[in-house]
């Protein structure tokens, strides 16, 4: 059977969180595909700062920026996730029912939105995210439930999706571990990338809240494609190119205002 290319990244990066350092020929014999296939998704992990190539394999980036891990993602760029967050409530408005996925941006905008006096129902498939909210007592917090990904804080798979059948989502607000106008959202982690796919279908809007350094960048699996999303939030005020590429996709660009 064909293994799609998120797939094999997916057990490539398994592979790299257990043992930290894998050879080629390792790689070879646990996921069973050519060797050359397998440089070329490690020579394209490492552009994508999931691992660093060493000579005849590979070593998992354990550095600050190592953005397989949640705890890391979630001190990455916390300014400019508060800024995201911070124009991201204006979309919302009382009595809706917003959905939030598990990204650390999502999880900034729960922070912001704790302290609110609101009325909102909020759906998430983010554990922290969850239990974020739950402080609020006009937000009703819906929980997807699923398989609990390994090191991290979100659900994946598509067991939960039932519940979306009793709601109706007005806005999404989700992140991925890249965007550019040409693929849209994308993500590496192949069972979230499912779930996503799945959430975004059942949303109304859907709002794509990525700090800069993720502009420009793709990663293996797209969930949100451009014909998708509907506004894009930033931190940073973007260039020209980007600005008419985004408006020639219908998407809408917010970004805070210099004064």
């Amino acid at each position: 059977m064909k293994m799609f290319v998120s797939e094999r990244r997916n057990k490539i990066m398994q592979l790299l969180n257990k043992k930290k350092r894998v050879t080629v020929k390792e790689l070879a014999a646990h996921i069973g595909v050519s060797e050359a296939t397998l440089r070329t998704d490690l020579n394209k992990m490492e552009e994508e700062g999931l691992l660093t190539r060493t000579h005849g394999g590979a070593i998992l980036n354990e550095d600050p920026d190592n953005e397989t891990s949640f705890s890391a993602r979630e001190k990455k760029n916390k300014e400019e996730k508060t800024i995201i967050s911070e124009i991201a409530f204006e979309l919302i408005e009382e009595k809706q029912c917003i959905l939030l996925d598990a990204s650390s941006t999502a999880l900034e905008l729960a922070r912001h939105l704790k302290n609110q006096p609101i009325r909102l129902t909020v759906v998430t498939s983010g554990i922290l995210t969850a239990l974020e909210l739950k402080e609020n007592p006009d937000i009703t917090v819906i929980l997807i439930g699923g398989v609990l990904t390994n090191r991290s804080s979100s659900i994946e798979g598509t067991l939960g999706l039932s519940i979306l059948e009793h709601v109706n989502i007005d806005i999404m607000f989700t992140s991925g571990n890249g965007f550019s106008v040409e693929n849209g959202l994308t993500d590496f982690n192949l069972y979230e990338v499912a779930l996503k796919k799945e959430l975004v279908k059942r949303s109304n809007k859907i709002v794509a809240i990525v700090d800069s350094s993720k502009i420009g960048k793709s990663s293996s699996a797209v969930f949100a494609s451009p014909q998708d999303i509907d506004v894009l939030i930033t931190d940073k005020p973007s260039g020209i190119e980007l600005s008419t590429k985004l408006k020639e996709n219908n998407i809408e660009l917010i970004t805070p205002i210099l004064n």
